[in-house]
């Protein structure tokens, strides 16, 4: 079982700001503004509000380093970057700000060395979005590691959970090694398994 012992806001980007040199290694999470991005981080890191949560999407719009310590034994504390990426495809945020947006995130990926593992969420509820398959291929692109958070899970039934399990593992067209984890930061069902995943990657 993995403790989260420590968590900080250490840098937060914007648009004209220079990417951090992080000692330690990092793990990213995108999705579509108001997919619940900023709940998971919260339930992950057991937190009530360390990721700013709004019923107005786009409410995250910097790139956000959280240093976090953890423990999977009593022995030594490890540390790691956990990465708040701009939620994107907001169809209602201007044209000159999602000019800045996705600039920032593709420089992120483009040029960060500890970059392990890049987690994209989409809606479960939700045909695949086109604005998730195109960050799937350029991450693919970069050679990222990605890993498929599906949030709003306490949303459906059993049966309609393994309809739209399989309908956006195909609609995404996710390869053998792309893990698909269904989450709900309702019930916090898909917590350990999107832990272990994370865990995994940095290790």
């Amino acid at each position: 079982m993995i403790k989260i012992v420590d968590i900080r806001l250490e840098t937060v980007c914007g648009p004209t700001s220079a990417l951090p040199m992080n000692p330690y290694p990092e793990v990213a999470f995108a999705g579509r503004s108001n997919v619940g991005k900023s709940s998971l981080i919260n339930v992950l890191m057991q937190r009530k509000s360390l990721a700013r949560t709004s019923s107005k999407p786009g409410k995250t719009q910097t790139i956000n380093f959280y240093r976090i310590a953890c423990r999977e034994d009593e022995a030594r504390d490890d540390f790691f970057y956990l990465v708040d990426l701009p939620g994107y495809g907001y169809a209602k945020r201007s044209k000159e700000e999602s000019a800045k947006w996705g600039p920032m995130i593709e420089k992120y990926l483009k040029r960060s060395a500890q970059l392990k593992a890049l987690f994209i969420l989409v809606d479960l509820r939700l045909k695949a979005q086109e604005s998730d398959k195109q960050m799937i291929e350029y991450a693919r692109h970069l050679g990222k590691k990605v890993i498929v958070v599906a949030t709003k899970a306490d949303k459906l039934s059993k049966n309609e959970l393994a309809k739209q399990t399989a309908l956006l593992k195909k609609e995404l067209q996710l390869e053998e090694d792309e893990p698909f984890v269904p989450f709900s930061a309702l019930s916090k069902a898909g917590r350990e398994d999107v832990l272990a995943q994370m865990m995994h990657c940095l290790k």
